[in-house]
């Protein structure tokens, strides 16, 4: 309940926070690339449920709906502005909407896309697919983007076990050092 509480008002106060960088960022997309703005991508939620989360575009339209680290060129499809917006993680503002709206938290395993069987079966069979997924979690700050699958379920098992408001804070804290320094994002 005190999470659930805490998601609210820090997303409601982010996205007031973050209006003018997300409206730069909706220009941005909308003067340098064909497509839309947002990028609804099916993801897996609490329990398996499958729920659309949102992102600024930085694909190419027509980019396989697969992980990044899959694409055989990945940085052949991003379109002009995508590799700046994913160093910054402006790409990931539209997500908040998904935090208040109940699907995501703020803090949790990184949701897996729909067709990454192995990652969710993984996930299940640890009880990770209890939790609620996050913006940022203890794997993203301990490689995101650099590590293999197998890791991140570790880190996702250990975050499971560990949890708490303090160790949220914790994460939340080091995700923000992690972005300004743009440490383990693929581009």
């Amino acid at each position: 309940m005190i999470k659930r509480g805490f998601d609210m008002i820090v997303s409601v106060v982010s996205g007031a926070v973050f209006a003018i960088p997300a409206a730069l960022t909706v220009v941005l997309v909308t003067t340098t690339s064909q497509g839309p703005v947002l990028y609804w991508s099916p993801r897996v939620g609490r329990h398996g449920r499958i729920f659309q989360m949102p992102k600024f575009r930085t694909m190419k339209v027509g980019t396989p709906q697969v992980a990044t680290d899959k694409l055989a060129d990945p940085a052949s499809r991003l379109t002009p502005v995508g590799g700046v917006l994913r160093k910054l993680s402006l790409d990931e503002l539209p997500q908040l909407w998904s935090v208040i709206k109940g699907d995501m938290s703020l803090v949790g395993p990184r949701p897996a896309l729909f067709n990454q069987h192995e990652l969710i079966a993984a996930r299940k069979a640890r009880g990770i697919d209890a939790l609620r997924p996050g913006i940022t979690g203890w794997a993203q700050i301990n490689g995101r983007d650099d590590i293999p699958e197998s890791r991140k379920v570790e880190l996702d098992e250990e975050y499971l076990r560990r949890q708490s408001f303090w160790f949220d804070m914790q994460i939340l804290w080091l995700t923000a050092w992690r972005v300004v320094q743009r440490d383990g994002v693929s581009h």
